[in-house]
């Protein structure tokens, strides 16, 4: 009986000293955490010139890009399927055409939406 009086009294007496403590948790997705500046979030490009230095770094093998005749990029595409948020992408590429952005929330429901396909080469 003794010891069960003192379990309740201990209980209560954690929560009365946690009650007005700040709270540490987020409310999200109302309130968002800002990601520090070395953040690896969802990629972008712009200014590719189709040296393919991006797809030889990347270790999950999810960079593909298309040539035309003269050698210019066509198409390329990112699969964040596939993507492990390396970086190695974004530090290697010569122009600085590959950015890692600070976009955490990329779940979805259709599978296809994580493909990132872009068009055009160096004069994007």
């Amino acid at each position: 009986m003794i010891n069960a009086i003192k379990s309740l009294w201990e209980g209560h007496w954690t929560v009365f000293k946690h009650l007005f403590r700040k709270a540490v948790t987020l409310e999200y997705p109302e309130k968002k955490r800002e990601p520090n500046e070395a953040f690896r979030g969802e990629l972008t490009v712009n200014g590719c010139i189709g040296c393919g230095v991006c797809k030889r770094v990347c270790p999950s093998g999810a960079i593909e890009y298309q040539k035309d005749d003269e050698g210019k990029v066509r198409s390329y595409s990112f699969d964040l399927k596939k993507c492990i948020f390396c970086g190695n992408c974004a530090y290697y590429c010569p122009k600085g055409a590959i950015k890692m952005t600070k976009n955490y929330e990329l779940a979805t429901e259709d599978k296809n939406s994580l493909c990132l396909n872009y068009k055009g080469g160096a004069d994007d």
